[in-house]
């Protein structure tokens, strides 16, 4: 394995429906897709209440979202000092919610959400138009490598 490739991944189900079919094997598929650096990874899916309680805490939102980043490195990457180190939490109610909404499958939207949440970990922002721009490029170019149609042309703003 090579440095560029190096992964240290733990797969969390707080909330367990989706763990037959949102498998460790597919996460880690998804990250590496995403992946630019050595990284520390957790991803952890969740109910609402522990979305809602996350995101309120460290985001002042009080309701349960999609998906949540927590990268503890970030002014690091750009040294190079050390792998990407990030925890990755999917509220698997609002993940079903909008897959079903956007007529996607659950395991599309899961691999979108993980796949930006990487981004996210790796110093990505959506902060204005530019910035959204090229994260959604990016996105939808390593979800079209993972044979993944393109998450934007069918989703509703929001």
């Amino acid at each position: 394995m090579t440095e560029k490739n190096k992964l240290s991944l733990s797969v969390q189900y707080a909330d367990p429906r989706l763990q037959a079919s949102i498998t460790r094997a597919k996460v880690r598929r998804w990250v590496r897709a995403a992946l630019f650096a050595p990284a520390e990874l957790t991803v952890r899916f969740v109910g609402s209440e522990e979305g809602r309680t996350l995101n309120r805490v460290y985001r002042a939102k009080d309701y349960a979202t999609n998906v949540l980043t927590f990268a503890y490195n970030e002014g690091e990457l750009l040294a190079g000092d050390a792998p990407t180190s990030a925890d990755i939490v999917l509220c698997t109610d609002v993940l079903e919610t909008e897959a079903a909404a956007q007529k996607k499958t659950v395991e599309a939207h899961a691999a979108h959400l993980i796949v930006h949440g990487m981004l996210h970990a790796q110093g990505y922002a959506h902060d204005d138009d530019e910035q959204a721009c090229e994260m959604e490029a990016l996105e939808t170019k390593i979800l079209s490598k993972l044979g993944l149609d393109d998450p934007y042309l069918s989703t509703a703003p929001g």
